[in-house]
């Protein structure tokens, strides 16, 4: 079986290549199979328009609800019934539904992974929390269905990229407190200065690529301060003493808070690229191991 075309068109970038191919690989897989083979776990998510970091696409993912399990250089043909509404219809192939389809990739990738699938299928309301919930427990004696059980917990559809799920999970695998999501950040006077990725303890700002909505983060912060805009130094955290721009819900005057940016790169593992990140949103958050450090305005 020959899927490839001879060439691609003129600057695909190669990642979207790789979902080019998938996705003729696919649909040359399920017309082999014939009738019963439904388009499951990476394959099935790729077709929702979920974000596929950390995903194998080498080989096509197919469940039948008869048969045996088998794999070959091209698809993983996987076993397994299907509930009533499980399944549903994308590009003219049968495919599981978007909950399933996150459910089945956490179970066979990773916790991280089916975070980032999550976040990704309510913040485009493919799937309710309630529903995502209820398939992932429907599915508990699957293989690895515990990473997915607490994935499906800890998905909020307010993360709008990858790499805001994932520095989520950075976060709350080092104990830091639960941030708020696209928080905005106001003056004393009520005027809206940012929205911002992050917020954790009203004291500390967390941006995933160094740009805030609604303006720059060195504007934020320097605006704050009374300051002309700065030069952003990546990776750094700048604490505003005094009152100043305080979060939403918080009382005017409030103590004001930190920002903190990190790298835009999400190819790596986050606990390489984060470490200076890491030590500068912890001293953000408590201020008496900051002093002394040089990370002070």
């Amino acid at each position: 079986m020959y899927v490839e075309p001879g060439a691609s068109p003129a600057g695909e970038a190669s990642w979207d290549r790789t979902k080019r191919l998938h996705l003729l690989k696919t649909r040359a897989v399920i017309n082999r199979l014939g009738p019963g083979a439904v388009v499951s776990h990476q394959s099935a998510a790729m077709l929702h328009g979920l974000p596929t970091w950390g995903l194998d696409l080498s080989r096509v993912h197919v469940t039948k609800a008869t048969g045996r399990r088998r794999s070959d250089s091209i698809a993983d043909v996987h076993r397994s019934h299907f509930d009533p509404g499980e399944l549903t219809v994308v590009d003219g192939l049968q495919v599981v539904t978007a909950a399933r389809a996150v459910a089945e990739t956490a179970c066979a990738s990773s916790y991280e992974v089916g975070v980032v699938l999550g976040d990704a299928a309510l913040h485009s309301r493919l799937v309710s929390p309630e529903a995502l919930m209820a398939t992932v427990d429907r599915h508990r004696v699957w293989h690895g269905s515990p990473a997915a059980r607490a994935a499906a917990r800890f998905a909020n559809g307010l993360s709008e990229s990858v790499g805001e799920s994932r520095l989520r999970v950075l976060l709350a695998n080092h104990g830091f407190p639960e941030p708020e999501l696209q928080a905005e950040i106001r003056d004393g006077s009520g005027r809206l200065i940012a929205r911002v990725d992050l917020l954790l303890e009203r004291t500390c700002v967390v941006e995933f690529d160094g740009a805030m909505k609604y303006g720059k983060a060195d504007d934020l912060v320097a605006e704050a301060r009374g300051q002309p805009p700065r030069t952003r130094v990546p990776g750094r955290a700048h604490r505003l003493a005094g009152p100043g721009s305080t979060p939403h819900h918080s009382q005017p005057n409030s103590p004001g808070f930190a920002s903190c940016w990190g790298c835009a790169d999400v190819a790596g593992p986050l606990n390489r690229l984060f470490p200076a990140l890491l030590s500068d949103v912890w001293a953000a958050i408590n201020p008496v191991r900051d002093q002394g450090t040089g990370n002070g305005g």
